[in-house]
């Protein structure tokens, strides 16, 4: 059996286990590990599995894993407590450099807590219908709403990701509603969770250029605030037509607890679920 050290963090809600992998606890093809891992009724409980690696000479690098086990794309409340998690480690650079699937990025911590994580350049977006979709590390689906009172989110969201249109790739359902011209209240639906989240940053990020559409804010240095039902999440960026550079998504980021959990030696050769002495976290 290895027993394996793990922290749990969580940024507007939006929850992680966190784990030092600089040593090679975990391989990466650990699925149905992981996958237990982050089921909330067995397992820790998280919307998704983060490891921390050095990469020779060059940094560290982020591997991501949604709650369903598999490698997933960019997570930006993700990214934000991953920085926290490097600082708890030693990595006291005001600016942290590190690599994820979709990149570099850069994570600084603020003197008043908060994690601010430099987000990839975003080119354009398209529309289906009256809706928007566009890539801002992940792939993004925003409904605008007027009123979400009677909404479903779930199974909404759920009837879009799985529609023909998006199901073999998946993507990650949005529901906006604006309050004013710099804020809305966002929900959404996330692939690879497949279930609504407390919060989505890289959701988060899309809604707020999609708010730059709707309001006619067009090229110049935009901010704005979003609630979701974690917290509150900001995003700044610069527009100049469809072009969207200089992107930072701004929140908390907060270590819950800290752990760990066995499993057995071989698991990164047939990838086995939990032993059931596993199960419980200290």
């Amino acid at each position: 059996m290895k027993e394996i050290e793990f922290c749990k963090y969580q940024g507007a809600g939006n929850d992680f286990v966190m784990i030092d992998n600089r040593l090679g606890v975990l391989t990466g093809n650990e699925s149905t590990v992981i996958r237990n891992l982050c089921e909330r009724r067995f397992g820790i409980g998280a919307d998704g599995l983060i490891l921390l690696e050095e990469i020779e000479d060059e940094g560290l690098r982020m591997v991501y894993f949604n709650a369903n086990g598999f490698e997933g794309s960019m997570c930006g409340n993700g990214g934000r407590c991953f920085v926290k998690f490097a600082h708890s480690l030693g990595y006291n650079d005001l600016d942290l450099n590190f690599l994820a699937c979709d990149g570099w990025h850069t994570g600084s911590m603020k003197a008043d807590g908060e994690i601010h994580l430099k987000m990839n350049d975003v080119e354009g977006f398209q529309r289906d219908g009256e809706d928007y979709v566009l890539d801002t590390g992940s792939p993004h689906y925003v409904r605008v709403m007027e009123d979400m009172s009677d909404l479903d989110p779930h199974a909404m969201g759920a009837s879009i990701r799985h529609s023909e249109k998006y199901r073999a790739k998946g993507i990650n359902v949005n529901f906006l509603q604006p309050i004013d011209a710099l804020s809305g209240f966002v929900k959404t639906y996330e692939r690879g969770v497949e279930a609504m989240t407390l919060a989505c940053g890289t959701g988060v990020t899309a809604c707020a250029i999609v708010m730059s559409e709707i309001h006619g804010q067009l090229d110049g240095y935009h901010s704005f605030m979003h609630q979701t039902e974690g917290g509150l999440l900001r995003v700044n960026f610069h527009r100049k037509g469809c072009d969207f550079t200089d992107i930072w998504l701004c929140g908390p980021a907060e270590e819950s607890f800290r752990g760990s959990f066995r499993i057995a030696a071989s698991a990164g050769e047939r990838a086995p679920g939990l032993d059931e002495d596993a199960r419980s976290v200290t």
